[in-house]
């Protein structure tokens, strides 16, 4: 799915309040923990500083923020993070997705994410 239809369909990300929507591009990366490895992707910083600015006084664990994401196909509920070490929000892409998708790691992904909690 382009990112060119993406926002077509779903507009960019200046919509306000809650159901806000984003569309981006963005790299797989690995994350990896002990026996597992991870996978995620960063959200754009210019993306990341305006869902920070939306952040309710009552933050979630880690400063997780519920949202609603589509890579191609695939929709599903989520959380991403905030990390300082990427200065941005990271997202983590399943396995099923991935698979569903034909998603390998490094892959340029075009993605929409909606704010369903904040």
């Amino acid at each position: 799915m382009a990112l060119a239809y993406l926002r077509q369909r779903f507009g960019t990300h200046r919509l306000a309040g809650m159901g806000e929507t984003f569309a981006f591009t963005a790299a797989l990366w690995p994350w990896r923990a002990k026996q597992q490895v991870w996978t995620f992707l960063t959200v754009p910083e210019g993306i990341s500083d305006d869902v920070e600015g939306r952040q309710s006084d009552l933050r979630r664990g880690f400063g997780a923020v519920k949202v609603r994401v589509t890579v191609g196909t695939s929709t599903w509920d989520t959380s991403m993070f905030p990390s300082k070490e990427n200065a941005a929000y990271i997202l983590p892409i399943k396995a099923a997705v991935r698979k569903a998708e034909g998603l390998e790691l490094y892959d340029a992904v075009d993605v929409h994410i909606e704010l369903i909690a904040v």
